[in-house]
C-alpha cells in the first residue's frame, strides 16, 4: 500500500488507512514507537502503556528467585582484600 508524505509544520507526516489502524487496535490519542530498521525501514509499533502493577508483580518474582548472598565488598573484607 502506498502512502503519500504532507507536510504537517516543520516536519513530515503519513496518514494511516483506517483498515490499518483497525487491524491493531489504534483509535485517535494512541502512540506508536517510531523505529528505523539497519535496512532503512520505518517500522510502527503501538506503544503499549506501562503498567506499574505488572511490572512489580514479575519483579517481586524474579527477586524471589535471586539467593541471598553477601555482597563483593564483605567477601572481600572477610578475605583481608579490602
Amino acid at each position: 500500500m502506498r502512502l503519500q508524505l504532507a507536510k504537517w509544520g516543520n516536519s513530515l507526516a503519513v496518514r494511516l488507512p483506517v483498515e490499518c489502524t483497525r487491524a491493531v487496535g489504534l483509535r485517535e490519542g494512541d502512540t506508536v514507537e517510531a523505529e528505523v530498521t539497519p535496512v532503512g525501514e520505518i517500522k510502527l509499533t503501538p506503544a503499549q502503556a506501562f503498567d506499574k502493577a505488572a511490572f512489580l508483580a514479575r519483579l517481586g518474582k524474579l527477586h524471589a528467585r535471586m539467593p541471598m548472598t553477601a555482597t563483593t565488598v564483605e567477601t572481600m573484607r572477610e578475605e583481608d582484600r579490602y
